[in-house]
């Protein structure tokens, strides 16, 4: 073809070719209410500089309405740009105005502001919505109709709410706008019924990742990245979609329901795109929760003969088990056996025989058992080819019978008169109190309350009727929460194969990233080598970092911690002891395990060894303020010296202590938070001490132990998390006779934990010492109960090993 051109283009019409490559500039339908009146809403929309949308549908019975019917209102022709949208995405598509028809409709809603007195972020109103009018309906139905007929690229999926395009800014058209009777006109889209039960029936079973399932609202148009943790923008998006599709269920959670449907979407509408969605479910079910782990229920559990036999004879059939004199138990569970020869430490055991097959038995090892390892052997199991599986549980701890004195005084074995007395005599001298427990060798040898849980009242002065300490009070622990909740919870995940401490934290906070965070690994983390300083004020405006790091809304605090506080310290050679450290901890627990942090230590770790008193939050858990140890006399303030918005002014009981993990967490955190008496502790003391568990409850295993109190490369006093006594280079906390493999923690409120494999001893010393007046001036002061000797907890220890390394009786 010969295209021909004159010199005198104003003589000549310019010539027109029609190019195959192109496509309607219009691609969605945008939906928004109009939150005022008619004539206030049509200012809005008409006023210079304000925004604007190309249709308006007004509503019947307004004031300010004065026509007797409903009609479309045109405001900016469909050619033209309208400034509804404002920032915006969809199907990866920004800034929708550019490409989009804008429909407004009066849906006067009566909305009540929200006002926090423990937060400065600007909270969402709570709105009341009225149902859209049928006649509007009527006629948007109707508009969209001819709408659709003009602009062929408009797909099902393009027709959109506002909230849909703008999750974070947005919640229009709000719940009851009837995308359904929509979609029955044949407008937008819909999931069909039938094949949302079907991914339903399997997503209840088991849940797809979070992760995935930001994935696949990513593929149907939302933007949303898919970072696997549960943020602000995660539950913005799953709510304008549950406001679409589900407005029967508002949850903000990402759960069966609300993925089955988004599938069953994707299926209708891309199916082409599903594919990928399956497989990386399918993917995920190769990677076993927790409960489908091979957890253990006793430090033995053993199929005999065994599988898969050494070369070397004697190593088979054999185990070894910790035990304690004049105690145990062994559990056979009998597969296909008729009769097994059974020895420990030598001793034929005496079974009844025939064994029968598919039976249970337990016998008593308290006549065989001596205190420290006992060998197990099995031999001769009868016909050939029979197996059965032997179970030996756990110690657990036993109880000596103390006398019934107020202080419990020494018994027969150990002395503990000097540090009864020392602290006896710190509580007359005005120390507020303690609670001292001492186990060693599966018994309780000590368990002792001294002085008052409570002194003061919430003005200060002195109580006419002090509260008296008793054995089983529960006290703040403070930063032995980073052990007992934090740490144990880590030993489990890592036990179960959920969690490698090698690894970038990123790996499985994938939001962790910038200024180099990308290469912290979660050990670093664990040996506070992270780069973090050791706490930011997060409740307080005038924190170091500024104004920008106030927070005291958890969902705020844990978004600034992610990619917003600062790495101070880039080496990784030096460990800088750091709450923030355990922070992050105690929020990748609960990025792996799905569950918060309390639900996950009190459902999994305490509740299966049957540990009632220990908690986080334990006022909102139904008990009472006396059940607690008190700590500050003012609140946060230092008796008037610290002033903070909302700071606590009364004597604080069962309320953590600590200002960040009250005030910025939501009382759950993984550096506090944590309540506990100290008969809890002491079984999970014994625990580890026992290397992984207690009765017939395994929290880890004895190779995620050793490498956690394992001395630390570049510091001894490290293990990862736990404190060491290392030599005695923390003799002020072990005591300078503690063996250089004890291990514990302390907590600021006046906590302090020893345990001590070589001596099958642990120490728990717990104390209110915070809860006394504070001497000094504005700028220099310091706690009066911190002053005794009982509240520098290496004079209590060292007494207790005294009364225990001197007694001859002690093997």
């Amino acid at each position: 073809m010969s295209v021909f051109f004159l010199t005198n283009c104003t003589s000549q019409p310019q010539p027109s070719l029609k190019s195959k490559n192109y496509s309607e500039r219009i691609k969605f339908v945008v939906l928004h209410y109009t939150a005022g009146n008619y004539q206030d809403s049509l200012n809005a929309l008409t006023s210079q500089g304000e925004a604007s949308a190309h249709y308006f549908i007004p509503q019947l019975h307004d004031a300010t309405y004065h026509q007797e019917d409903l009609k479309v209102i045109q405001l900016v022709s469909e050619d033209k740009r309208a400034w509804h949208s404002g920032e915006s995405a969809w199907q990866n598509r920004e800034n929708l105005n550019d490409q989009s028809i804008g429909i407004e409709l009066v849906n006067e809603a009566h909305c009540k502001p929200v006002e926090s007195p423990l937060t400065t972020v600007k909270q969402q109103p709570v709105c009341f919505f009225p149902d859209f009018q049928a006649q509007q309906i009527e006629l948007l139905i109707n508009l969209l109709k001819k709408i659709l007929a003009e602009n062929p690229d408009i797909s099902p999926t393009a027709i959109v709410g506002h909230s849909d395009i703008s999750p974070m800014r947005k919640r229009d058209p709000g719940p009851r706008f009837p995308w359904f009777q929509l979609y029955q006109s044949g407008i937008g889209a819909w999931y069909d019924e039938e094949v949302m039960m079907k991914y339903y029936q399997t997503f209840n079973v088991r849940l797809p990742s979070l992760a995935l399932i930001q994935k696949a609202l990513n593929t149907y148009g939302y933007a949303i990245e898919s970072t696997g943790y549960k943020n602000a923008q995660t539950q913005a998006v799953v709510l304008a979609f549950q406001q679409h599709f589900m407005p029967w269920h508002l949850t903000k959670a990402a759960d069966a329901r609300t993925a089955a449907t988004i599938f069953a979407l994707i299926e209708k509408y891309f199916p082409q795109r599903l594919n990928a969605l399956t497989m990386h479910y399918h993917n995920e079910l190769q990677i076993k929760p927790a409960t489908d782990f091979a957890i253990k229920r006793g430090q033995v559990v053993k199929t005999f003969p065994e599988q898969n036999p050494s070369s070397r004879a004697l190593v088979n059939n054999r185990a070894s088990f910790k035990a304690y004199q004049g105690a145990g138990e062994i559990i056979i569970d009998n597969i296909s056996a008729t009769s097994a020869d059974m020895f420990v430490n030598g001793e034929k055991l005496s079974i009844a025989e025939p064994l029968i097959p598919h039976k249970r038995y337990r016998y008593s090892l308290k006549r065989r058992t001596h205190t420290g390892d006992n060998t197990l052997m099995v031999e001769n199991i009868k016909p050939e080819g029979a197996k059965l599986t032997i179970t030996i549980p756990y110690p657990d701890l036993t109880k000596q019978k103390f006398s019934t004195n107020k202080f419990d005084r020494s018994n027969s074995a150990h002395n503990f008169t000097a540090v009864d007395t020392l602290i006896n005599n710190d509580v007359e001298n005005g120390f507020p109190g303690a609670v001292l427990l001492v186990q060693h060798k599966g018994e309780i040898i000590k368990h002792t309350a001294y002085g008052y849980a409570r002194k003061y009242n919430d003005e200060g002065a002195l109580l006419t009727f002090p509260i008296v300490m008793e054995k089983n009070t529960v006290f703040d622990i403070a930063s032995n929460t980073k052990m007992f909740a934090t740490n144990i919870a880590l030993m489990k995940l890592i036990s179960e194969g959920r969690l490698s401490i090698d690894l970038p934290l990123s790996f499985y906070i994938p939001e962790y990233q910038g200024e180099g965070r990308e290469f912290i690994t979660v050990k670093d983390i664990l040996t506070h080598r992270s780069g973090y300083t050791p706490q930011v004020k997060f409740y307080d405006k005038n924190n170091k970092l500024g104004k920008m790091f106030y927070s005291q809304n958890k969902q705020q605090t844990q978004q600034l911690l992610i990619d917003k506080v600062p790495l101070s310290n880039r080496s990784k050679t030096t460990s800088v002891y750091s709450d923030v450290n355990y922070i992050l901890l105690g929020l990748l627990i609960e990025k792996i395990s799905g569950v918060s942090l309390d639900q996950y230590v009190e459902q999994f770790i305490y509740q299966p060894l049957g540990l009632d008193s220990i908690l986080y939050n334990p006022l909102q858990k139904g008990w009472h303020k006396n059940q607690f140890a008190a700590t500050e006399i003012a609140g946060n303030t230092r008796g008037g010296r610290v002033h903070f918005d909302n700071v606590r002014h009364q004597v604080l009981q069962g309320e953590v202590h600590d200002e960040t993990a009250f005030y910025s967490l939501g009382g759950v955190a993984g550096h506090a938070g944590l309540f506990s008496n100290a008969e809890s502790l002491a079984v999970l003391a014994q625990a580890l001490l026992n290397r992984g568990g207690y009765n017939e409850t395994q929290l880890f295993t004895a190779k995620v132990l050793d490498q956690f109190v394992k001395p630390d490369d570049g510091n001894g006093s490290f293990g990862l998390g736990w404190r060491r006594a290392n030599n005695g280079d923390r003799a002020w906390h072990f005591g300078p006779y503690a063996s250089a493999q004890a291990y514990g923690h302390t907590g600021w409120t006046g906590t302090v934990t020893v345990i001590d494999p070589k001596h099958d001893l642990a120490i728990i010393l717990l104390t209110n010492a915070r809860h006394s007046d504070i001497v000094g001036d504005d700028k220099q002061f310091h706690f009066l109960g911190k002053t005794f000797e009982t509240a520098k907890y290496g004079s209590v220890v060292s007494l207790i090993y005294e009364a225990i390394l001197t007694n001859k009786t002690v093997n």
